[in-house]
């Protein structure tokens, strides 16, 4: 592993522990050439799954943007970086196991939808503000009023 600060390929384990429910390992590396200290994340990869964007573009499937917009969403909300990465796994699972190579971008938009739904409803609207380009607070209300029908 490179030393994301010096550049040397001369790192050492530290410490190694299970993070996100068993899923992936988390590592804690030092560089043996300028002694900092970084932790990386080791997971398994069963395909690479591609995006299909609304334009037709295909890129790859990025949990870190994932992460990134749950965690916008969800900013200054009581929920931990922990539930974050908790959701990003469980909708990274789902599109692995589905047997799929290619998730359009919107699918992948509604699980993020279903999992805030549970976890924070202020985060999940905040995130179907942006996911469905709400234009005037007419459509938070008209949206919250189908998302309290849906839970009938």
């Amino acid at each position: 592993m490179r030393c994301p600060f010096c550049g040397s390929e001369n790192t050492a384990v530290k410490d190694s522990r299970p993070a996100e429910d068993n899923t992936a390992v988390r590592r804690r590396r030092g560089c043996d050439s300028c002694g900092a200290r970084f932790t990386t994340f080791e997971r398994v990869q069963l395909r690479e799954i591609m995006v299909v964007k609304r334009d037709g573009k295909r890129v790859p499937f990025m949990r870190e943007k994932l992460a990134r917009v749950i965690a916008i969403a969800l900013r200054k909300r009581p929920v931990s970086t922990e539930q974050i990465d908790q959701i990003v796994s469980g909708i990274a699972r789902k599109l692995e196991s589905s047997g799929e190579i290619e998730v359009a971008s919107q699918d992948i938009g509604e699980l993020a939808m279903e999992s805030l739904r549970v976890v924070d409803p202020v985060g999940y609207v905040r995130y179907a503000s942006v996911y469905r380009d709400f234009d005037a607070p007419s459509d938070f209300a008209a949206f919250i009023k189908q998302s309290e029908l849906d839970e009938d």
